[in-house]
């Protein structure tokens, strides 16, 4: 059974929580276990760079899509398992609401791929829009 749980920023309001909102869906982890787990946060900044520079490759059309995506998908396992150490929770209701629960293993699971599908298709047609990535039919 999972139990309430927040992030500190949820009692926050206007710009703050919105600023700190976009933050926490962005960077997996927390000061704390920043500083206890330097080896694991680093590689993950690591996998997070390659992640980054197949985007930009794919972007110059030095890359094909499904290596983005095999990225993509890597940063994403990596990122299920530091949000379950640093950041269990997950909200419950609209997004803009401020109710949250503990995670499970499958809550962070869906969590982490969804936003990931979100952020990485709307990368994919930023690219496309620009004229940067060009689809193979």
């Amino acid at each position: 059974m999972s139990h309430e749980i927040a992030p500190p920023y949820a009692t926050t309001g206007g710009i703050h929580w919105l600023l700190a909102e976009l933050a926490d869906h962005l960077w997996p982890w927390t000061r704390q276990s920043w500083a206890e787990h330097k080896i694991v946060q680093t590689a993950g900044l690591v996998l997070a760079a390659v992640a980054t520079v197949s985007w930009a490759l794919a972007a110059t059309g030095s890359l094909q899509a499904g290596a983005v995506i095999g990225w993509w998908l890597g940063w994403s396992v990596y990122e299920v398992a530091i949000r379950l150490q640093c950041k269990p929770y997950i909200k419950v209701g609209p997004w803009w609401g401020r109710q949250y629960k503990q995670a499970g293993r499958m809550d962070m699971l869906c969590y982490v791929l969804f936003k990931n599908l979100l952020i990485g298709a709307s990368l994919f047609l930023l690219l496309r829009r620009l004229g940067l990535l060009h689809m193979v039919a």
